[in-house]
């Protein structure tokens, strides 16, 4: 999607795309498309009660020059209408409905935490629709510390809730806070069109949803040996949310994946590092 000024093709972009609704077995499914029209759409699937407020600018933009980008609400989240799901496979199940009613035979997936787990499940079982995987702050089934996620948000709070992002994603160096800081400033860029706050009803469900992951069994990681897709998996090297520890896991057991692990950083590592994160993601998709 693009507009025209001054005889100049202008891009729409993060914080200026206007949010669209599609009917998703009848619910209003909110969603944003900007960028590329040519190529495989890139699909952002976000984290824990996050909306499309939640995706960093300086990520969703220089990607967009080059694909094209779409950004949604889970069911129940934001504006998008239904009771929020809370099980990893809802969600999953809902994402594909979404993308089908958007016409589209295949995408490219971007998930991040929450999301990560979600584009896993969908990878794992719709071979045909997903082209390639990035998932970034994420882990298996019956990972490390997944299931942990309310004490991690008590812990996130410890210093007030404006911080708790910052405290969530970020390592608690001066450099790495500093980095959340400006990450911050950044999802204000959008200053019309926002989405509403999580629920107390949306938080519970997707933590219970997070709950119920990480407390699976999944001794053989027969998902993550069923992700037939190329896949590239990032994180920080001091994940506090979802243990880095998972990215391993990951890289071990995808066929056909890379990891690229950053120092001094946290869950939100592709936000730290958003810059070598465009970078590797535009090699990755590119690649033949």
């Amino acid at each position: 999607m693009n507009t025209v000024e001054n005889n100049r093709e202008t891009w729409l972009t993060n914080e200026t795309v206007p949010t669209q609704y599609v009917n998703v077995n009848g619910s209003k499914i909110a969603y944003r498309r900007f960028g590329n029209q040519e190529g495989t759409p890139l699909i952002f699937l976000v984290h824990f009660v996050g909306t499309m407020d939640n995706w960093d600018p300086a990520i969703t933009n220089p990607l967009s020059n080059n694909h094209p980008i779409i950004l949604f609400n889970y069911k129940g989240m934001g504006t998008s209408e239904g009771e929020p799901r809370d099980s990893v496979s809802d969600m999953a199940r809902d994402t594909v409905d979404f993308i089908h009613a958007l016409g589209m035979t295949k995408v490219n997936l971007l998930g991040f935490s929450l999301g990560g787990f979600v584009a896993q499940r969908i990878a794992a079982e719709n071979p045909d629709l997903v082209e390639k995987l990035i998932i970034a702050g994420t882990g298996p089934i019956g990972g490390k510390s997944i299931s942990n996620v309310l004490s991690h948000v008590e812990y996130a709070q410890k210093d007030g809730p404006e911080n708790v992002l910052v405290n969530l994603f970020f390592n608690d160096s001066e450099t790495s806070i500093r980095a959340g800081k400006e990450f911050m400033k950044r999802l204000q860029d959008r200053t019309e069109g926002r989405d509403p706050a999580f629920t107390e009803e949306s938080f519970m469900n997707q933590a219970k949803a997070i709950i119920d992951y990480g407390n699976e069994g999944n001794e053989d990681f027969s998902q993550l040996k069923s992700i037939k897709q190329d896949t590239l998996i990032v994180n920080g090297n001091n994940d506090i949310m979802v243990d880095s520890s998972n990215s391993f896991d990951l890289v071990k057991y995808i066929p056909k994946s890379k990891l690229v692990l950053w120092s001094d950083a946290g869950h939100g590592g592709l936000f730290q590092y958003h810059e070598d994160f465009v970078r590797e993601v535009e090699v990755f998709l590119t690649k033949s």
